[in-house]
């Protein structure tokens, strides 16, 4: 596996000026992605997703992002204009988002929708764009392609969206993939199954993920590396196969309040918060 670092962010911060105050939602946040699977965990309103769309400069209007440094590969993302990053979204970076019935457009027929996501070359005719998004949508591992193609997004299952989704993101061949809770509202089955498509072809085409989730026991087993995020800041990382010897009483208080199949104890362990871990 090639860990040399694609992405390298340093000292990431992202504010939110609110009526009532100014919000400091990621604080000072640093990390590496090479061609691995990174996991982001902690919980809701840690920071984990604004970290993402921070890479991507899809930050909302009333945010503010500073960094020391936001470089991928060879671009400056922290000094990128908007006609540079235009180049980047969906092409070099892509992001798979929460929940596909709200990501995708609901009037265009999922077919048209993926084949937008091919990079313009005038040489390529409409047939062959229509092969190119049928051959992905078959390595999703969509049965009957030529029947989703044409479907509307809300004619289709959570699952498939979802696969939908990968497939449009990785049509352009990006060189990194940022899933925010791709699988948050599958059912374990449907899960397993989309874990192991992104597992495969991150691993196939060499892509750097990352994945953000709230779900320690699934970043454990799918991901290479484990940042935790707590109130905007990453207290802890480790490799995800070591995640169980955590060091950090925040981690370690997560797995604790994890239940276990066969475990003894009746009452799951309450995460009790000390007020230094938003300091230390």
């Amino acid at each position: 596996m090639n860990q040399t670092p694609q992405l390298l962010v340093e000292d990431l911060h992202v504010r939110f000026r609110t009526p009532q105050r100014m919000v400091h939602a990621v604080r000072g946040v640093s990390f590496s992605v090479g061609r691995e699977k990174v996991g982001i965990v902690g919980e809701s309103g840690s920071g984990k997703s604004q970290t993402g769309r921070a890479i991507l400069k899809l930050t909302p209007p009333n945010g503010t992002v500073s960094a020391k440094r936001l470089q991928f590969q060879e671009l400056d993302i922290a000094g990128a204009s908007e006609r540079e990053m235009l180049k980047v979204r969906g092409s070099r970076i892509s992001m798979i988002m929460q929940d596909p019935k709200y990501a995708l457009d609901p009037v265009m027929r999922v077919g048209a929708q993926i084949a937008e996501a091919i990079p313009e070359k005038p040489s390529l005719s409409a047939a062959e764009k229509r092969d190119k998004v049928m051959a992905m949508l078959e390595a999703v591992h969509i049965r009957n392609p030529a029947r989703v193609h044409d479907l509307y997004p809300h004619e289709v299952s959570g699952g498939m969206g979802q696969r939908i989704m990968i497939a449009m993101m990785l049509m352009a061949d990006p060189d990194l993939l940022i899933a925010d809770e791709p699988t948050s509202a599958l059912d374990v089955t449907v899960r397993m199954q989309v874990l192991a498509i992104l597992d495969d072809l991150v691993t196939r085409r060499g892509l750097g993920l990352i994945f953000i989730s709230h779900d320690l026991n699934l970043v454990a087993t799918f991901c290479d590396r484990v940042l935790i995020m707590y109130a905007g800041r990453i207290v802890e990382e480790c490799a995800a196969a070591d995640l169980q010897n955590a060091k950090h009483p925040y981690t370690r208080g997560l797995l604790a309040s994890l239940p276990r199949i066969g475990s003894r104890h009746q009452k799951l362990a309450v995460l009790n918060r000390d007020p230094a871990w938003l300091n230390d």
